[in-house]
């Protein structure tokens, strides 16, 4: 150690000051660290300075060698040793004692981190703000989304798996009293906020991705309850896309644009008929995108009968749809006409590079002001086949045992009879059209016919369908590829079902059901706009892959136990690896993610802490 002398003028007055300063080493070479201001050390001599300070140097150590001091040293060395604290605490060196450092509460960044950056690029805070939700109630709408795309759970298991990831430092808030009362309140609190955030959601996107507003590809799936939800009016029992015929259910129809990203949704009842959707599905379109004249509208073939069309057409759309499976005999003899019949070049995923895609024929064919596109698929010819065996086997299987009960007298009463032919039919409809089934109730008996001639050109029509469409600007291939696109909604409903949860419902009100739909396709924007960005980068992933990488992306306090008798604890996240930054990079999001946040402990309460772990 030694004594440095500085001066300062002030109001034309000179002002000396004598600073104990010692030498330190860092990483960037050799430092001077001032210990404390010394005061005036005048009229002493300067040669006496140095002996000073390796005396106060000896006082700190415990080392004086006087045997009785003088008052002077006691006092400099009471501040230099005040002084002594302060710079290992504010000064740009700590003595860590490195045996106890430890670390605690890590916790999973990079997905939140990610989900987090991604709902800000989307500016769903502003637009949250702007239909009227406070800040809390946009901080719970962010992180019950997070758990949607992330690790989806219910609201009463969601709390827990927010304290066990970072949001809280993402966020700066503190969920440690967070419980699912108050998610279930933001749930109501969002309900009747649904059609304005959506509208202005796909707004922000359609400006943030420059994303074309010309095509809407609709459809339908269902979604199922755990428990009978009967104080929902929607959840009824209907056609099950999820195999749970047993379960209530309530439909979604979702509308996407042609880069798959969400337009509008609407939840109907379970057993709603598809075709009956189209008018709703289209009016709540126009409230969220405004009118489109010239726009195209693509649906499936379970909704392609004439009135939807002419609805289509009424609001200034166009429409490009799957044929009906009668529409097609009209077209037998083209279908089997080996003539005129153009292929569609197919090219593998990216993700399959050797993938072998089957071979598509297509032809185009004019009948007054509609297009039609008659196609021919030989694994789609397959796949015809081995369905209607399916199917057939086991509505035979459904006869006969209905001819059992007819037989044994359990089943007497012809409008029973009659009721339970019905759900048969009802159930198989793909081939239940391929036989003629009669009661006898004379006779009691229940019997079956097939039908050879329509069964035989059924299997004529295998691998066939037929696309119409009002286009006449589009080629056959166009039309075809654009048809094609509709799988996308299909691959929206995987990704909801599947990694966002959607299914099953535990909810059993209308609108806390409604809303937890609603959080799914939040969820989905995000998960779109994740996978956007690595297309627009070329790169062929999933969010699933992506949120597998980010997992070792983490938050944790470093705890630094130092020489003067204090813990200092760093919460900060670890340095990110190069398939993290890959990641952000291609997100266009900061690889940071978060300040560090350093704060200062007694050693007391470091050692309470580590008595109470044990």
């Amino acid at each position: 150690m030694y004594i440095r002398k500085t001066t300062r003028i002030y109001k034309g007055k000179t002002y000396t000051n004598h600073l104990l300063v010692e030498s330190i080493q860092t990483p960037d070479g050799p430092r001077q660290r001032t210990i404390c201001s010394l005061g005036s050390l005048q009229p002493a001599p300067a040669e006496s300075w140095l002996a000073l300070a390796h005396k106060l140097e000896s006082a700190l150590q415990g080392q004086e060698s006087l045997p009785h001091p003088s008052t002077q040293i006691q006092e400099l060395s009471a501040k230099a040793s005040q002084g002594k604290k302060r710079s290992l605490v504010s000064g740009f060196a700590i003595v860590v004692e490195p045996d106890g450092v430890t670390m605690e509460e890590a916790r999973e960044a990079g997905p939140v981190h990610a989900g987090h950056q991604i709902w800000h690029q989307l500016g769903i805070d502003a637009i949250l703000q702007r239909a009227g939700l406070s800040e809390g109630a946009c901080t719970l709408t962010e992180a019950m989304t997070m758990n949607r795309l992330i690790c989806p759970l219910s609201e009463h298991a969601m709390p827990d798996w927010i304290r066990r990831t970072a949001l809280g430092d993402l966020l700066k808030e503190d969920f440690s009293r967070l419980y699912d009362e108050a998610l279930y309140r933001n749930l109501d609190r969002l309900h009747p906020n649904r059609e304005v955030i959506e509208r202005e959601l796909a707004e922000r996107e359609k400006t943030l991705f420059n994303l074309d507003d010309t095509l809407y590809l609709y459809d339908l799936t269902s979604t199922y309850f755990e428990g009978q939800a009967q104080a929902n009016p929607q959840a009824k029992r209907g056609y099950s896309r999820d195999q749970r015929p047993d379960c209530k259910q309530v439909l979604v129809g979702l509308v996407l644009d042609r880069d798959g990203f969400p337009k509008a949704h609407e939840v109907f009842d379970g057993n709603r008929q598809d075709r009956s959707s189209v008018d709703t599905m289209l009016e709540a379109l126009e409230k969220r995108t405004g009118k489109k004249p010239g726009a195209t509208v693509i649906v499936d073939r379970g909704m392609a009968y004439d009135e939807n069309l002419e609805r289509i057409q009424k609001r200034g759309l166009h429409y490009l749809v799957a044929g009906l499976q009668p529409e097609r005999n009209q077209w037998l003899d083209e279908l089997e006409d080996d003539k005129g019949w153009e292929d569609v070049v197919r090219t593998p995923s990216p993700r399959n590079p050797f993938q072998k895609k089957t071979p598509v024929q297509i032809k185009r064919q004019q009948k007054g002001e509609v297009l039609y596109i008659l196609c021919r698929s030989e694994g789609r010819e397959e796949k015809d086949r081995a369905i209607r065996k399916t199917h057939e086997t086991k509505l035979l299987q459904d006869l006969t045992k209905l001819q059992q009960r007819v037989a044994q007298g359990r089943l007497q009463k012809q409008d029973k009879i009659q009721q339970a032919i019905g759900r048969l039919l009802e159930r198989y409809p793909r081939v239940a059209r391929y036989y003629q089934i009669a009661y006898d109730s004379e006779q009691q008996n229940l019997s079956w016919q097939e039908l050879v001639e329509k069964k035989a050109m059924a299997q004529k029509l295998d691998g066939s369908y037929v696309l119409k469409t009002d286009r006449q600007d589009l080629t056959a291939d166009e039309i075809w590829r654009t048809y094609i696109l509709l799988t996308r909604v299909e691959d929206a409903f995987r990704d909801m079902k599947s990694p966002l949860m959607e299914r099953p419902i535990f909810h059993h009100l209308q609108n806390r059901t409604q809303t937890h739909i609603f959080l799914c396709v939040l969820a989905y924007h995000l998960l779109a706009a994740i996978e956007h960005r690595f297309l627009q980068a070329g790169i062929h992933t999933s969010w699933w892959s992506i949120r597998q990488q980010l997992s070792t992306h983490q938050v944790a306090t470093i705890v630094l136990p130092t020489a003067c008798g204090r813990v200092l604890k760093i919460r900060k996240a670890t340095t990110p690896e190069s398939e993290h930054r890959k990641i952000y990079a291609t997100l266009r999001i900061p690889a940071e993610v978060m300040k560090p946040v350093k704060t200062w402990h007694p050693e007391e309460t470091a050692s309470d802490e580590k008595k109470t772990k044990l």
